[in-house]
Formats: structure tokens, sequence, C-alpha cells
């Protein structure tokens, strides 16, 4: 098993530095009743499946199975009930760690957001200076909630 530590930010469009080799994401989650999330996700030509326990503060446990391509596409069709997510996902390296930052499309149009995976929850790591707020504790940032209740429905 392991243990997924994440910290969410906002991100500031105009200090992005430039982005290339971007990942095409779609990933759509199957329900449950627990708080559980069992999500399958494309990228690229890879294909999971992944299930994440309930986030107790910043940790929660992290299941993930690689699955055919053609099964990850008919259990997003058939299975998650059009609860899906599109982003493409850029690796940025700073201060010595990588930054994933999803730009969404679809629904999610709109919204940048950059995490961070950590070795352990207290761990120290520089901000850069396109980090803007902190999201982490939010759950309306989380990929399972935008797939339901998706960015572009939000009042601003």
């Amino acid at each position: 098993m392991a243990l997924e530590i994440e910290r969410k930010f906002l991100v500031k469009r105009d200090l992005l530095p430039t982005l290339i080799d971007p990942i095409p994401i779609q990933q759509a989650y199957i329900p449950t009743s627990n708080g559980t999330t069992v999500r399958v996700r494309l990228a690229g030509n890879v294909a999971m499946l992944t299930i994440k326990t309930r986030t107790i503060s910043l940790s929660r446990n992290e299941y993930e199975f690689p699955i055919p391509v053609t099964d990850a596409r008919e259990l997003i069709e058939k299975a998650c009930h059009a609860n899906l997510v599109e982003k493409d996902r850029h690796l940025v390296r700073h201060g010595g760690l990588i930054w994933e930052i999803d730009i969404f499309s679809g629904r999610n149009e709109g919204l940048i957001v950059a995490e961070i995976e950590l070795e352990q929850e207290d761990q120290e790591f520089d901000l850069p200076d396109w980090a803007a707020e902190e999201v982490s504790d939010d759950s309306r940032y989380s990929n399972s909630n935008l797939a339901i209740f998706p960015y572009s429905s939000w009042a601003r």
C-alpha cells in the first residue's frame, strides 16, 4: 500500500513558466458510498484503476493498478455516469521536487491547479512564485468533486 501525501495550490496563470509536453488526461469516478474514491484514468496511452481511501489531514492510502486502455474506456463510458474530468498535466521541476500542473478543460475550463506529493506531511518545500492560494483542504478542488460539481457551475 502506498501513502499519498499531497498539497494543492491554485496557480497564477500570468506567472507560469513555459509549459511543454502536456500529458492529456481523462479520468472518471465509479460511485461509492463510504468516502473511498475509485478512479479510472487514461493518461496518454496508459490506463490505471486507482482506489483512494478517505483523506486524513493531508494523507490517504492509495492503491493503483494498470489496466488495458480498452477496459478503461469501457469503464469510463459504462460505469462512471459521465463524471469525466479532462485536463492536460505538465510536470515542472522546482526546488528539487516535481510539481504537477493541471490545466483543466471541458466542464472545468479555466481552472489551473498545481500539486506536489511529499514524503511526510511536515516536509518543507520551496513554493514557486506561480503558486497562489493553497486549496489542499478545500474539497471543491478534488478531482472527484470536480467530476460531479464542475468548476463551470460554481458561482464566482
